[in-house]
């Protein structure tokens, strides 16, 4: 199969009405947060059982599309002995992996942050697409604060999106490139809109300059919402600055857009999810899901480590599935939470 035959034929998979993205990628300090509260310790049994519990989730793939792992994961077995990525693609779940190493302070531009990873990449996509893993990852962090991102650390960090996403392509891996601007702040709704519309303009005019297939790639944004310190925006005021900034900066050949969660809890990213797709009308893109904790959370906290509440786990997450899956449509209700 030709590379873009190779690259479609993984965007059919992923992109489809109803279903969505599981992040399931959280590093090794990430995962340790996560499972904190519920009193795991984060050792390589434990994410494996856990992330075990997730691929095995009966029914997932009516919901899931594509599952995004962490690198130790694609070799990591389910309960029963099956490689984690081929237990995933038996229900028509693809496995993919994030590829970045993390971010770091963008040398000579105060509070700018810029990812690395890019060493070696072509080489580490080839062991990965050996363990099942057919899309990539990249996250690029934007903190808002009086001065940043700065017009240097936007640009940096488009070049850096860019740069992956075209290794991605020249290796038959379809990247989802993120560029995630943060909740963190005070700042309101409006500045949460000027900010991702820059980002995205600069993104897509660096996507362009490396010759980056637009129809062969996916975007996972952010949401535009008012700052954690402020008081939250209603649906259909995040769906409308939302829908503004996406028309405005992402081209129509772009096949699909997968909003990140990003601090949001489970309710309200669904409730968000939902109100863009009200109001989305004819919109050039499929509008889904890239959730990590907001499809994960009630799993979590049902499992809280033990075998015995393997079930109950798996039924949380499969809610939550279902719920996002009604939002893709603009069919969720908030009393669907109590069924």
């Amino acid at each position: 199969m030709s590379k873009p035959d190779q690259l479609q034929s993984t965007i059919d998979d992923m992109v489809q009405e109803g279903r969505g993205i599981l992040a399931a990628d959280e590093s090794l300090p990430t995962i340790a947060k996560r499972f904190k509260p519920i009193g795991v310790e984060s050792t390589e049994e434990n994410r494996r059982a856990y992330r075990s519990l997730l691929v095995t989730t009966p029914g997932l793939g009516e919901y899931i599309s594509a599952i995004i792992l962490f690198e130790e994961t694609l070799t990591q077995k389910t309960d029963d002995g099956r490689l984690i990525p081929a237990a995933a693609w038996e229900q028509r779940i693809v496995p993919g992996v994030k590829v970045d190493k993390g971010k770091i302070p963008l040398a000579l531009s105060p509070g700018d942050l810029i990812t690395q990873g890019l060493d070696g990449l072509g080489d580490r996509l080839k062991t990965y697409h050996d363990q099942g893993a057919r899309f990539a990852k990249w996250r690029e962090v934007y903190p808002i604060d009086k001065h940043v991102p700065s017009v240097t650390g936007i640009a940096a960090n488009a070049e850096m999106l860019a740069r992956y996403a075209a290794v991605c392509q020249d290796e038959g891996f379809v990247p989802i490139v993120e560029p995630e601007v943060l909740m963190d702040g005070d700042h309101d709704i409006e500045r949460c809109a000027e900010v991702t519309e820059a980002v995205l303009h600069a993104v897509f005019h660096a996507l362009h300059r490396h010759h980056v297939t637009l129809e062969h790639m996916l975007l996972k944004p952010n949401m535009v919402l008012p700052g954690k310190e402020r008081e939250k925006a209603k649906p259909a005021e995040v769906a409308e600055a939302t829908l503004r900034v996406l028309r405005r900066t992402v081209p129509a050949a772009v096949p699909s857009i997968h909003f990140l969660s990003g601090g949001q809890g489970p309710e309200e990213a669904t409730a968000n999810l939902n109100a863009i797709n009200r109001q989305a009308g004819r919109a050039p893109w499929n509008l889904s899901i890239s959730y990590g904790r907001a499809l994960q959370q009630p799993a979590l906290h049902a499992w809280m480590g033990k075998h015995e509440n393997l079930a109950a786990a798996q039924q949380a997450l499969l809610k939550r599935a279902r719920l996002n899956s009604l939002a893709m449509r603009g069919e969720y209700a908030a009393e669907m939470e109590n069924e």
